[in-house]
């Protein structure tokens, strides 16, 4: 069954890496190209994320690197993964071909400079996350305690982002950013988030989010990483668990909103039976045990594309 996966930082590990490290099949990466075909990924969203470990002089070149390593590595030498500018072309794909999308995991990169983000854009981003788990001039992450919300400058960002129909990812932001935002963004969803009720990160989705979101016909996409799960770190976590964050999410009525967005290649613990992105099936597998094959089908692509297919 095919898989639209909205998170993966594949980007950060190929430009991180010390010696080079093949896309193709490298061992140290869990969204390579041979483990996104062997989980039949049909769609995988590639961040740029620049917000740790560089000077803050270079976060906006080191962008623009992962953006080349995207249009080189990722999409320049392989006819079966197919860049997606615009959502139509996912009812395009072929069987065997991956879609492959860019989108930026935080805005410490333009520091205040709205060309910066116009740059970015024009290399085919659709999906923006404002912040990471800090604050910058945009807005406040997720960890960030100072309760600002978001800025005027965020303000302007998000004017841009509406008028270039690019998606807002809340999965970052702050509880203010996020209430902030959510008036103000023409098209957002959470691309790597779980529920707080579950797991009481402050990375994850309390009730009132979740249903504001469903209000707003947002996709939330769950993430695979154990400490946003069950909030305990080196501990067991299986497909299961994993799986009550669906259940819980679907119990508030977002059935027609659920996704997955997995967070390979940024997460250090896995999930049990969920190592890498090979491994997707044994998740469909596991939430064929609970819904019918129409509402995995759901969960698994359909919910997203029906969401990106009305942004106009």
């Amino acid at each position: 069954m095919k898989v639209y996966d909205l998170h993966c930082d594949v980007l950060y590990k190929l430009a991180k890496a010390e010696s080079p490290m093949s896309f193709v099949d490298s061992p140290k990466l869990q969204a390579s190209k041979k483990n996104l075909e062997a989980g039949e990924i049909a769609l995988q969203v590639f961040a740029v994320f620049v917000s740790e470990g560089f000077p803050k002089e270079q976060l906006f070149l080191e962008a623009i690197r992962q953006i080349e390593f995207f249009h080189t590595e990722i999409v320049g030498k392989h006819d079966n993964i197919i860049p997606i500018y615009e959502w139509e072309q996912l009812k395009t794909l072929k069987d065997g071909q991956i879609g492959a999308v860019l989108s930026l995991e935080g805005l410490d990169m333009i520091g205040g400079d709205l060309y910066k983000l116009k740059l970015l854009l024009s290399h085919g981003v659709k999906l923006v996350g404002l912040t990471w788990n800090g604050a910058n001039k945009v807005a406040d992450g997720s960890f960030e305690e100072s309760g600002t919300g978001l800025t005027p400058f965020g303000e302007e960002v998000l004017s841009l982002l509406n008028e270039q129909k690019v998606i807002v990812d809340v999965s970052h932001l702050s509880e203010q950013s996020f209430w902030d935002v959510l008036p103000k963004a023409k098209w957002l969803m959470a691309s790597h988030s779980n529920s707080r009720t579950l797991c009481d990160s402050a990375r994850n989705l309390n009730d009132k989010q979740i249903n504001a979101l469903i209000a707003r016909n947002s996709p939330i996409h769950v993430v695979y990483y154990p400490p946003f799960i069950n909030g305990a770190e080196k501990s067991v976590v299986g497909l299961e668990d994993l799986v009550k964050h669906i259940e819980h999410i679907v119990s508030l009525g977002g059935k027609h909103l659920i996704g997955l967005g997995s967070d390979f290649d940024g997460i250090s613990e896995v999930i049990l039976g969920l190592e890498d992105a090979s491994k997707t099936q044994n998740l469909v597998m596991k939430l064929l045990e609970t819904y019918t094959t129409e509402e995995v089908v759901g969960i698994t692509s359909q919910n997203f594309e029906r969401f990106v297919m009305g942004i106009s």
